[in-house]
């Protein structure tokens, strides 16, 4: 019996348009270059990578989709369960995160040291996940005390997957030990 998977989420449409958005709620014109973060392209395809911890589906572009799940099927043969909580992200969609913390009145200065802006977002390029483990909180720094933290950081580069936002990097964004992206065309 042949299992349908949801479709992949629509690509964003008007990318220059939620630009303009994303500045009228106060990113920098400039954020790129000050950051060091080239904009993001959004892939042409996307795989299924299955549901996150709160059942959405999820999507990544197909090579890292392939790495993920020999990623994840390695911990599982380790006794080590990695969560799903979030992969590929619209433009538009991360534009919408904003807006909704701006309306919670959160300064845009606060958004942008937690999370990438609208266009910068490595979740928009289908090779980026937000990864968890059972009985951690999601997109919390105690994720890097967990099991599934320690092996990610013993083996995730065997996979092609790199921790993007380690403390105190280059680009101003919070200590991320839940975010892992897929770098290499050459993985295991």
């Amino acid at each position: 019996m042949e299992h349908s998977h949801p479709a992949p989420p629509p690509r964003s449409a008007d990318r220059s348009a939620l630009l303009r958005r994303a500045r009228a709620l106060g990113v920098p014109a400039d954020y790129g270059r000050t950051r060091g973060l080239p904009p993001v392209r959004e892939p042409q395809r996307l795989s299924f990578i299955g549901h996150d911890v709160h059942g959405r589906p999820q999507w990544l572009a197909p090579r890292a989709a392939a790495a993920l799940r020999r990623l994840r099927a390695a911990a599982a043969a380790d006794s080590v369960a990695i969560d799903l909580v979030s992969a590929f992200r619209t433009v538009e969609y991360q534009l919408g995160i904003l807006e909704r913390k701006r309306a919670r009145g959160q300064s845009i200065d606060e958004i942008l040291r937690v999370s990438a802006a609208p266009g910068y977002s490595e979740h928009h390029s289908g090779r980026a996940v937000d990864l968890g483990a059972p009985g951690f909180a999601p997109l919390e720094e105690a994720f890097e005390h967990s099991p599934a933290f320690a092996w990610l950081q013993q083996h995730a580069a065997d996979f092609g997957f790199g921790l993007s936002y380690p403390r105190g990097n280059a680009h101003g964004i919070a200590y991320e030990p839940w975010h892992w992206c897929w770098h290499s065309q050459h993985s295991t």
